[in-house]
């Protein structure tokens, strides 16, 4: 069915990323990522929601939390291949879809200080999520912007929360 795995606690999520030789992206990596070389805006792509009338994402469509009339296609997880690359690092579904764990602990307030690929606290109680997911409405949770995040127990899962790993290495058919 080629859908996100959910469910995944962060305990889970990182054993996953070991288990395939990767880890779990930082908040700051992962920014980094759904941005794809672009600056101040919303989404990987640009600012518009649907660039050229047309879906790139899975968010709720409707009357939150009423009625989701799944314009998109979905109204639960999409197939993770569903839309078009949605930067120029071709990543799919890096907003929308699933929520997706990172490394770093929870902190309310990121440092007014310029730093080089900043790594969050040493520890805390929640941790980072980023991206959105199927749930999302502007209305309720307008999070599924690149700069937009949200947290989590390390022990909690949900049906909406799933996984990207990253890599210290390029993959071979990048090289």
């Amino acid at each position: 069915m080629n859908h996100p795995a959910v469910h995944l606690s962060w305990n889970d999520a990182k054993a996953f990323c070991k288990w395939a030789g990767k880890r779990l992206p930082t908040e700051a990596e992962w920014e980094y990522a759904c941005k794809g070389g672009k600056r101040d805006k919303l989404y990987p792509w640009g600012n518009k929601l649907m660039p050229k009338d047309q879906h790139w994402m899975n968010v709720w469509q409707g009357d939150f939390p009423k009625s989701d009339t799944a314009e998109d296609g979905y109204e639960n997880t999409a197939p993770v291949d569903s839309f078009p690359a949605q930067n120029s690092h071709g990543l799919k579904n890096i907003v929308g879809n699933v929520w997706e764990w990172t490394e770093d602990w929870w902190i309310t307030r990121h440092s007014t200080e310029f730093q080089e690929n900043p790594k969050g606290p040493s520890n805390g109680q929640d941790k980072v999520k980023k991206g959105g997911s199927y749930l999302c409405h502007k209305s309720y949770c307008y999070r599924h912007r690149c700069a937009a995040r949200s947290q989590n127990t390390p022990d909690s899962s949900a049906g909406n929360l799933g996984v990207r790993c990253a890599s210290d290495s390029l993959p071979e058919y990048y090289k």
